[in-house]
């Protein structure tokens, strides 16, 4: 085998290489970042996540919003109209955060089984619903 041409083969194989973990760290971080959505219903069944960040979308329980102290922390209730589940938020909550309303919230499980969340989004005007809320609440709606 000639000098160049064996030189080119080890350069393509080097490339080949390179471009595999160039894929393979692609995946990884988009994998690290990927977060999935769950409904009150999922989490109160166990589908969701223990140690793993995710979204739970819901109905705010009327009632349930509680400010223990005089900190940020806020406690309430979200439920899919079938199961419900505890939520804690330390923070300034949107503006349009009101008891009936359908929310996502960012965040994890703690050991006691509470939601604690990093960020809460409210809808933005009265017509709108966030979809995974809006199709969490449809099934569970459907299902007898």
């Amino acid at each position: 085998m000639k000098p160049a041409r064996k030189q080119r083969l080890i350069l393509i194989g080097l490339m080949l290489v390179g471009l595999g973990l160039a894929v393979t760290f692609a995946l990884q971080a988009f994998n690290q970042n990927l977060m999935y959505f769950f409904s009150t219903t999922d989490v109160v069944d166990g589908k969701a996540p223990a140690n793993t960040a995710f979204r739970l979308g819901g109905m705010v329980v009327k009632g349930s919003v509680v400010r223990p102290g005089s900190n940020l922390l806020v406690s309430f209730k979200l439920s899919d109209f079938n199961k419900e589940v505890t939520v804690e938020y330390t923070g300034i909550l949107p503006d349009l955060f009101r008891e009936g309303q359908g929310i996502v919230a960012k965040g994890r499980l703690d050991s006691r089984g509470v939601f604690v969340a990093e960020e809460v989004l409210a809808k933005h005007d009265e017509n709108y619903m966030p979809p995974e809320v809006a199709d969490s609440l449809k099934k569970t709606k459907e299902k007898p």
